[in-house]
């Protein structure tokens, strides 16, 4: 991270991206019973990580993972978070393992595994999979006493208002000429969604009055059995698919292929590795982020050393436990609005991949292959074999990658030709 390339702008962008990051990131220990301090300490050092082993190409924030949290609960209920933490970390070297193979297979084959009608809706996916998350926090469900308090209209209020504003700073900002500011849009839209909610009387403080100024994670090591391992680790097969999903969704953002370089394999063991890492020190897994490629979308800003100087940012956040208080009584609603923007960005990002790969979906052989994974991934259907149980992007992913390779429409194309 050359200084030269740092300056107050940069700074803004990358405290900007760990507001954005914050919310997902914490809500997985809220969920779990994991240390929240442990958790931003472990997505920062494994951001900082996954950045040294891209060769500082990709512009990810590393957070924590949703698809763990069954894993979490489950063997945290029977033999402790302890050995949840065990099989998280063997689940980060399988990580590893894949991306070595991975290492071997020619770019083109790549490719031709994950063509655009595969990739497409993946990314699709992953917009909408995190819509409802967005609508529950943006009418207040997520916020049970904010509900209560001010309604389900008055919870809707705030959040249209805070996308109104993030709108407003985007596309307006730029005819007064503040370009730099409008590409500020979650922070100042949060910042002021913020200060209404303030206004109308909704925020708690007394969880930042009781908290202390300074004060160290509570660092935990992970414990082992084969039972908790037999779990988790399964748990990676789904995560490296959506690995992949959200690596090609923030490359289409920023208009570079980062499977070819710096490599997917790099990647897999950058996230593996941060995985792990997180494991040892009481973490939760860590995974690239959806929230990331729609910030980067709606923001603009690809440089990938506001993602490091987020990281930065939220190891400072880890060792101040007041402000992190602070930080978690931004009301549902506010963080609800502006998720109205980056989660439909997302989407519309796998919608922009189609179109400029001239996916021609009036072939009948791609139409199925992109309509079946949509309905998997977004109906709920759920795949079971042996302790391995695949729903959701997961098993969208993989059906449509099977089913592609089967149903080979390339062929089509060449005949049609």
């Amino acid at each position: 991270m050359a200084s030269k390339n740092v300056d107050g702008k940069t700074i803004i962008l990358g405290l900007q991206h760990t507001f954005v990051m914050f919310g997902a990131t914490v809500l997985v220990p809220i969920l779990t019973g994991l240390d929240i301090g442990v958790t931003l300490f472990a997505a920062g050092i494994g951001t900082l990580l996954f950045h040294v082993v891209t060769k500082f190409k990709v512009p990810v924030f590393l957070g924590s993972s949703f698809a763990f949290i069954p894993g979490l609960v489950a063997v945290g209920a029977s033999e402790g978070l302890p050995y949840a933490l065990g099989g998280i970390f063997v689940a980060g070297l399988l990580y590893i393992v894949v991306a070595i193979i991975f290492k071997f297979v020619k770019y083109e084959n790549l490719h031709k595994i994950l063509p655009p009608h595969v990739t497409g809706p993946m990314i699709i996916m992953i917009g909408l999979i995190l819509a409802p998350v967005a609508i529950q926090n943006a009418n207040g469900t997520n916020s049970p006493a904010i509900a209560e308090a001010i309604g389900t209209n008055g919870c809707w209020l705030i959040a249209l208002i805070t996308f109104a504003i993030g709108i407003f700073v985007k596309i307006g900002f730029p005819k007064f000429g503040w370009k730099f500011v409008s590409n500020l849009p979650v922070l100042i839209s949060l910042i002021l969604g913020y200060l209404v909610s303030v206004i109308i009387g909704i925020v708690d403080f007394s969880a930042v009055s009781d908290a202390a100024w300074i004060g160290f994670p509570k660092f935990t090591f992970p414990k082992f059995s084969v039972s908790a391992i037999t779990i988790m680790v399964p748990i990676a097969i789904v995560t490296m698919v959506e690995h992949f999903g959200d690596v090609l969704a923030i490359g289409n953002v920023v208009g570079k292929d980062f499977i070819k370089d710096p490599g997917i394999h790099r990647t897999l063991i950058g996230d593996g590795l941060a995985t792990s890492l997180s494991a040892l020190i009481g973490g939760p897994a860590n995974t690239t982020y959806s929230e990331n490629t729609g910030a980067v979308a709606l923001t603009g800003a690809f440089n990938p050393i506001v993602m490091r100087i987020a990281a930065l940012f939220a190891i400072l956040l880890s060792l101040v436990p007041k402000f992190t208080a602070l930080i978690g009584t931004i009301p549902g609603p506010v963080i609800g609005g502006i998720s109205i923007l980056l989660f439909g960005m997302i989407s519309s990002i796998g919608i922009k991949n189609m179109v400029d790969a001239k996916v021609n979906l009036s072939n009948p052989k791609l139409l199925i292959i992109s309509a079946s994974m949509l309905v998997l991934g977004l109906g709920g259907a759920t795949f079971q074999l042996g302790k391995v149980n695949l729903s959701g992007l997961g098993l969208a992913a993989i059906f449509g990658v099977v089913l592609n390779l089967i149903l080979r429409p390339k062929d089509i194309t060449k005949e049609e030709g």
